[in-house]
């Protein structure tokens, strides 16, 4: 089974995390997912993770932080998930492609409104805060 290695950013600030919309002609189109983006042959998951999110949100990453590994089967595609939490940035994140981003409060986070594949994330997350005390 080939997978397509993505790295995603999960941006804290305060208790929210930005969020972007998918294009409608995208596979799971319609759905808000945490930015990021394939990485390329040789890349490293972290140095893709910095170039997909000064592309797409137009932030310069100053600290993140492994947070899952995710391997998902979609049926017509398998992603492997490098998914990290980003709480140093430079910048204001924004749509730089085009695409509608908002913040998103944590406790807002709900299974439906993102790709399958994102669900884990979000427990990862929850979890991850939990056991922080927050």
């Amino acid at each position: 089974m080939k997978y397509i290695d993505v790295a995603v950013g999960v941006i804290l600030r305060d208790n929210q995390t930005y969020v972007c919309l998918r294009a409608s002609n995208k596979h799971q189109g319609g759905k808000w997912e945490f930015p990021g983006g394939k990485v390329e042959e040789g890349e490293a998951p972290d140095s893709a993770l910095s170039r997909e999110l000064q592309e797409e949100v137009a932030i310069v990453t100053t600290h993140c932080e492994p947070l899952t590994l995710i391997e998902h089967d979609y049926g017509d595609k398998c992603v492997r998930l490098h998914v990290y939490t980003v709480s140093g940035f430079s910048g204001e994140p924004t749509g730089a492609e085009g695409q509608p981003g908002k913040w998103l409060d944590l406790n807002n986070l709900k299974y439906d409104d993102f790709p399958a594949a994102n669900r884990e994330i979000i427990d990862s997350l929850l979890a991850q805060r939990a056991s922080a005390g927050r």
